[in-house]
């Protein structure tokens, strides 16, 4: 499970550091991908390919599957972690999601995000007080 704030920054070569404490369960490989909110999703390799055996069901003759798919797999790059722990974050996706120099790293349980430090900020100061202000179940029966 990854938990957790972290902002490490950009290289001039686009590289990311990526936390310690993420770096054994992403040692083995990873995926990054485009995720909601103009954000990078970053998965386990293994956690990846489950995802992705989950959506091989989805039919492809519906629209909304058939277009998130070919989204987040024509935006995917797979990687491995150097022996610092960075990985290269190519063109197309530092773009998508903005990244120049400053990011904030998050853990989202089973996947990593990866946001422009600014984009989080605005992000997390719209979303904090509704989080703060919830009176009914978001999950039923979880919370």
């Amino acid at each position: 499970m990854f938990l957790g704030t972290h902002t490490p920054r950009l290289d001039d070569k686009g590289r990311l550091i990526l936390p310690a404490k993420f770096r054994d369960e992403l040692a083995e490989g990873l995926v990054i991908t485009k995720g909601q909110e103009r954000c990078l999703y970053i998965w386990p390799v293994a956690e990846f390919a489950r995802i992705a055996e989950q959506l091989r069901t989805a039919p492809v003759t519906s629209k909304g599957p058939r277009d998130f798919m070919r989204v987040l797999y024509a935006g995917a790059s797979d990687e491995v972690p150097d022996k610092q722990g960075r990985i290269t974050i190519p063109p197309q996706l530092r773009s998508y999601a903005g990244l120049e120099r400053e990011c904030v790293v998050i853990g989202a349980n089973a996947r990593v995000e990866v946001w422009d430090s600014a984009a989080w900020d605005r992000y997390l100061a719209a979303q904090e007080q509704a989080f703060a202000d919830l009176s009914e179940e978001v999950f039923p029966g979880l919370m």
